[in-house]
């Protein structure tokens, strides 16, 4: 049974990566902003969605909370930090130090406001119940699969409309964007805003089942920027799928090795990729 259990975990795990890893890779396949400060997104919807449960807010409300403070960061970081970087020509390494830099200061901030232990929601669904001998699921595990599976769904339509066209179009080129009268600033900021959202529920769930640390972003970053490179880069559904593959992986070599060598499955799981399939699941080889 010890085998279904960790499948279960997996599930639950891999449901989350998958979100989080499908918002910088919205972010990065359309602005090709190497998104560093993803994690923070993700850090600050946690201790949003945490500081409002403990102030006794209903959970839709502090699930909205959460959201528009992850949004807000997506936009500012693009307004204040990537618009003027772009505006003075700034190559791709000066906007990965500005993302890095501005990563820096959100841990830091987080860390003074709220110190560094981890912190946590309590909520009834965080209960496991043993569905069958040996294996204990909680509530939690269904929605987190559920609210992936909803995101995709509702992430997959707006991609198919005007907007989402444009957007996607954006990474390919922006003066053709332009000149079909879209701002691709605005829509650069659209795409901040979205990745940003798509981490919303992951932390959500994070909170109320492990909890959160100043830290944990540069994890999720990692794997974020893993499942990117293992599902193809600019490939969401690449994302997704290799999101939900690393957060399987990382439960299940619990069976054979111990848990502090947990992480490692996925950068086992990243090394052989690149050796055996560059391009990732669903990536396209480029000529040269």
């Amino acid at each position: 049974m010890l085998l279904l259990q960790l499948l279960v975990n997996g599930l639950q795990t891999g449901a989350l990566y998958a979100l989080t890893a499908a918002g910088f890779s919205l972010v990065f396949g359309t602005t090709r902003v190497f998104h560093l400060a993803h994690g923070s997104a993700f850090v600050i919807a946690a201790y949003a969605f945490y500081a409002l449960s403990a102030a006794h807010a209903h959970w839709t409300l502090a699930l909205l909370g959460a959201a528009a403070a992850a949004a807000a960061f997506g936009v500012l970081i693009d307004r204040a930090v990537y618009a003027p970087i772009r505006r003075h020509e700034g190559s791709f390494f000066t906007l990965f130090i500005g993302s890095l830099g501005t990563a820096i200061v959100v841990q830091n901030l987080i860390g003074i406001a709220f110190g560094r232990s981890v912190v946590a929601v309590t909520t009834p669904l965080s209960r496991s119940t043993e569905v069958l001998p040996g294996v204990y699921v909680a509530p939690l595990a269904a929605v987190a699969v559920g609210c992936a599976l909803a995101c995709f769904t509702l992430l997959h339509r707006f991609l198919g409309s005007h907007r989402g066209v444009a957007l996607r179009a954006l990474a390919e080129n922006a003066e053709l964007v332009r000149a079909y009268g879209v701002d691709p600033a605005r829509l650069s900021t659209l795409a901040l805003a979205l990745g940003s959202l798509l981490a919303v529920p992951a932390a959500a769930l994070t909170v109320a089942t492990t909890g959160a640390n100043p830290a944990m972003g540069s994890h999720v970053m990692l794997i974020s920027l893993a499942a990117t490179i293992i599902g193809g880069v600019g490939s969401l559904r690449g994302a997704a799928c290799a999101g939900l593959l690393l957060g399987m992986a990382e439960s299940l070599s619990v069976w054979v090795l111990e848990p502090q060598w947990s992480e490692a499955a996925t950068f086992v799981a990243l090394f052989l990729f690149i050796l055996v399939r560059p391009t990732g699941f669903f990536g396209r080889a480029h000529a040269h």
